[in-house]
């Protein structure tokens, strides 16, 4: 075999073990894969099939000495278990809270993924009221992973 012929026999040889190594880097594998987000989310309806939500709370006239209740629904719209807890905020005036006081009854309640529970939502108004001809204030429900 003469010069020419081994260069570029070797060349041939050196170019396809290139070209493997190429195909080599080129090449891949697919892995599948599936999971879940967690979330976290509720909704507060006025009615235990969850279809108009509440926005706003009316409570109307309230006299020294009275207790008033509202009944709402509350959905847990994550995919993760909650403790609900609930606590009333920005009144007006500002002293309102020492006469009027906001309680629930699904304090520290387990709410599951999916699930409504019936709520109630009161407020007792002391018998010793006075300064105050009207109010509001925010309810805030948090429902916070387990």
């Amino acid at each position: 075999m003469n010069r020419i012929q081994i260069s570029t026999t070797l060349l041939i040889v050196t170019l396809a073990t290139a070209a493997t190594a190429v195909f080599a880097l080129l090449t891949s594998k697919t892995i599948h894969n599936t999971g879940n987000i967690k979330t976290i989310g509720i909704g507060v309806y006025k009615e235990k099939s969850c279809d108009n939500p509440v926005s706003t709370i009316e409570w109307n006239d309230l006299a020294p000495g009275e207790n008033r209740t509202v009944i709402v629904y509350i959905r847990n719209e994550g995919t993760v278990v909650v403790v609900l807890n609930a606590r009333a905020d920005n009144w007006n005036p500002i002293y309102a809270p020492n006469y009027i006081r906001f309680a629930w009854n699904r304090e520290n309640y387990t709410l599951p993924a999916g699930a409504v529970v019936e709520a109630t939502l009161s407020l007792k108004v002391s018998d010793d009221v006075s300064g105050i001809q009207s109010f509001s204030f925010d309810i805030i429900i948090k429902g916070t992973e387990m």
